[in-house]
């Protein structure tokens, strides 16, 4: 079975050699090999020609965002299969061939990921009770937080066609909003050691902006509105709206943006009101 291997960038001349030379490494061989350089104005591509006999690489002309270059590359890739890597992490050489592995024992699953070894500002650091990767149907524990890692997932092409491609309206949160969509129809794989590692720690990182809940926030919207949960999920999505809406608002409060925090506040009312409905 073959596995397409899709990893955007976006001025990432610093990290994107090491992520192809860990993806080149690997003791698979049925694989290709798809960049989606995302409009990078540093030397990116220049690093990317250096690959050009073992790699595809596809260019946007300008930067379109993250959702948009994974998108693209779903759209060119030709294997049965999946992984994504982002351009500042890597892979253990055995990392694909344990995913197929698994998926030979595991034939129905449609979604795998593996454990991570996490590196912050250079340093490894062990991941909180919070964030400990679990396998099955997760939906409910993937509320608080994305606890699917694009870096460490492979996932069957006919998933796609299920649910539709990364929102490519989210400038952010669009892994959270894609798991959890996935994590709401398709139970979750693991291959229980860590084969991907996963830098963090730089300063143009998005996790390190305020106000990402509300990204967070239109997703579960989103995913209540359209489509079939179960009672007991349904309500732990409403739960996690109303602390997801109630930490927003008070960011905008304290900012004096009081037009938009009229929205999240109408947002809330509502959300308490199912709560508050029998049954």
């Amino acid at each position: 079975m073959r596995v397409s291997v899709v990893i955007p960038t976006y001025n990432r001349e610093q990290t994107i050699a090491r992520a192809l030379r860990s993806v080149l490494a690997q003791n698979f061989s049925d694989y290709e090999v798809i960049v989606v350089d995302d409009g990078s104005t540093d030397a990116t591509a220049t690093v990317l020609d250096e690959f050009a006999e073992t790699i595809k690489v596809l260019q946007q002309p300008k930067n379109q965002g993250v959702s948009s270059a994974r998108n693209r590359g779903i759209h060119a890739a030709t294997g049965e299969w999946l992984a994504f890597l982002d351009s500042d992490d890597e892979w253990l050489p055995s990392k694909l061939t344990q995913q197929m592995d698994y998926i030979k024992d595991h034939p129905k699953d449609r979604i795998v990921q593996t454990e991570e070894i996490w590196i912050r500002h250079g340093r490894r650091v062990n991941p909180r009770e919070v964030h400990r990767k679990r396998r099955g149907w997760i939906f409910p524990h993937m509320l608080q937080r994305c606890l699917v890692s694009p870096s460490a997932a492979m996932v069957h092409s006919s998933v796609f066609a299920s649910l539709g491609l990364f929102d490519e309206s989210l400038p952010a949160c669009e892994d959270y909003d894609f798991w959890l969509r996935a994590g709401v129809r398709y139970p979750i794989g693991l291959v229980d050691e860590p084969l991907t590692i996963k830098y963090g720690g730089h300063a143009d990182q998005l996790s390190k902006q305020w106000g990402l809940d509300r990204y967070r926030i239109q997703s579960l919207v989103k995913i209540r509105e359209g489509l079939p949960l179960p009672d007991e999920w349904r309500h732990a999505l409403n739960q996690e709206l109303i602390k997801k809406c109630e930490v927003y608002l008070s960011g905008l409060r304290k900012r004096m943006r009081l037009d938009e925090a009229a929205r999240y506040e109408e947002i809330l009312a509502t959300t308490r009101e199912m709560l508050e409905k029998p049954g």
